[in-house]
């Protein structure tokens, strides 16, 4: 498949995903919004791959959404052009896409600003480079954090923290986006790549349902105030991982001493 603003390969069970727009630092346009979604759809239905790592190319993960979009947005409003539901009601958006799609590790490679921060929250690991800097800039262009992203910072960071980089739009560092959670780890910049890949490489050497079956709990549950409701969902996947050639081919593994091939059961 052919892409104008992103780049894909494979690296055994893991798909790579790259921004490709270096000379815009990576800034999001809506064709670059399609061809990720193809891309990772793409790898979603490739049985041969497990998870998938989303990087951007140059010295930028991603500089937020293109001002010149923006531009003809505000332009639009002011000829009372009537303007899209920014819901997208009927559409999936970029938070539903990635709750359902296989495990996706982000390595942010630099500059993670704005719309390019908060399309890293629903990911499921985020690796940073030691040249990473990341923000929450909406306030200083005068509009408010999105896509669930209020929510999904809070319980990444705490309350504080996040109230602190979504009020001041303050620029912070690798390190410091290590120390407080917002970033699983940062690696030195040119081990960033295969430290995701080999991450991403553990995540898809297990078990699909079951990895499927995490995620999905993860996130339904992060949000469950009744811990009841909790177990009972763990239960069922749990009785259902049991019923699994997986389980099967983990337990006969474990008895003869071998490492598990849980993709040719």
């Amino acid at each position: 498949m052919a892409f104008e603003r992103i780049l894909t390969e494979t690296r055994g069970r893991v798909g790579i995903v790259t921004l490709n727009r270096p000379e815009r630092l990576n800034a999001l346009t809506a064709t670059m919004d399609r061809e990720m979604r193809e891309a990772i759809d793409a790898f979603n239905q490739d049985p041969g791959i497990g998870a998938v790592v989303f990087t951007g190319a140059g010295r930028s993960f991603c500089a937020g959404a293109d001002i010149g979009g923006w531009k003809r947005g505000i332009d639009a409003r002011e000829r009372g052009d009537e303007q899209q539901d920014r819901l997208g009601v009927g559409v999936e958006n970029w938070v539903q896409f990635v709750l359902r799609s296989k495990p996706i590790i982000v390595a942010i490679n630099g500059t993670s600003i704005g719309a390019g921060l908060t399309i890293t929250l629903p990911c499921d690991v985020r690796i940073a480079s030691d040249q990473a800097r990341l923000s929450m800039r909406f306030v200083r262009v005068g509009v408010i954090p999105e896509l669930a992203s209020t929510r999904i910072l809070t319980y990444l960071v705490g309350m504080g923290q996040a109230l602190e980089l979504m009020l001041s739009g303050r620029i912070i560092d690798a390190q410091e986006a290590g120390r407080i959670g917002l970033v699983n780890r940062v690696v030195p910049h040119d081990k960033l790549l295969d430290a995701a890949v080999e991450t991403a490489a553990e995540i898809a050497f297990n078990p699909t349902e079951s990895v499927r079956a995490i995620k999905d709990l993860a996130w339904s549950n992060v949000l469950e105030p009744d811990l009841f409701e909790v177990m009972k969902r763990e239960w069922k996947e749990f009785n259902a991982a049991l019923e699994r050639p997986s389980f099967k081919e983990a337990v006969d593994s474990f008895l003869e001493k071998r490492k598990p091939d849980f993709h040719k059961v």
